[in-house]
């Protein structure tokens, strides 16, 4: 078989035929938990297109898939167990700050601006800017990054939001800590791993 570099991908058809095996190898690595064998890899793909018999039994193929769920189970929930010790320890640290407030449901807040406009009901529209980070300080989410702001029913957002809005007054300028039970729980969203403590600037621009 030639190497990658011999490879012409001129044509449509070779480069429709690249980009399928590009993503088919990104959705791997991505997933995780799987250590591919390219010689393995490229067989199974020869026999798949070619119609060819399968060189391995369809009992044996199941217990190898259901070994691989298995590393991909474990390798999350360590991750979940590692994410919720930081976020844990974070938020244990951060409440001793000065200026910092610990609400009842365990919502963190800092006033880094006070306005004093009117506090929006969770029936009602709101207008934010906002700049979402992990505890890590990887950016998530960023309305500022963007350049535009955003609007949405209060009640149409995570818990920690709709409490932490509920209780600023538009011109205000607040940094939230968001404990997972009040962000995302156990689910993973795009770029934020399950269990994750959230950190936001959230200013609070009108209410519509």
């Amino acid at each position: 078989m030639s190497s990658a570099t011999e490879v012409t991908l001129e044509t449509a058809d070779q480069r429709v035929s690249y980009g399928i095996a590009l993503n088919m190898g990104g959705n791997i690595v991505r997933q995780g938990g799987v250590e591919v064998d390219p010689a393995a890899f490229l067989a199974g793909l020869q026999d798949g297109l070619s119609g060819a018999k399968p060189r391995v039994s369809e009992d044996d193929l199941k217990a190898a898939f259901a070994s691989a769920q298995a590393k991909v189970e474990a390798a999350a929930a360590e991750g979940s167990a590692e994410q919720a010790k930081a976020g844990a320890a974070f938020l244990a640290e951060n409440k001793t700050r000065e200026g910092v407030v610990v609400t009842d449901s365990g919502l963190q807040y800092e006033v880094l601006v006070a306005g004093d406009g009117a506090k929006p009901t969770a029936e009602q529209t709101v207008e934010v800017h906002y700049h979402g980070t992990l505890v890590d300080g990887t950016v998530f989410d960023s309305s500022v990054k963007r350049g535009e702001t955003i609007s949405f029913p209060v009640n149409g957002v995570i818990p920690g939001w709709v409490e932490g809005l509920q209780l600023m007054s538009v011109g205000s300028k607040w940094k939230l800590f968001v404990p997972s039970a009040l962000g995302y729980g156990n689910q993973a969203q795009g770029p934020i791993p399950a269990v994750s403590t959230l950190i936001f600037e959230v200013e609070l621009i009108s209410i519509k």
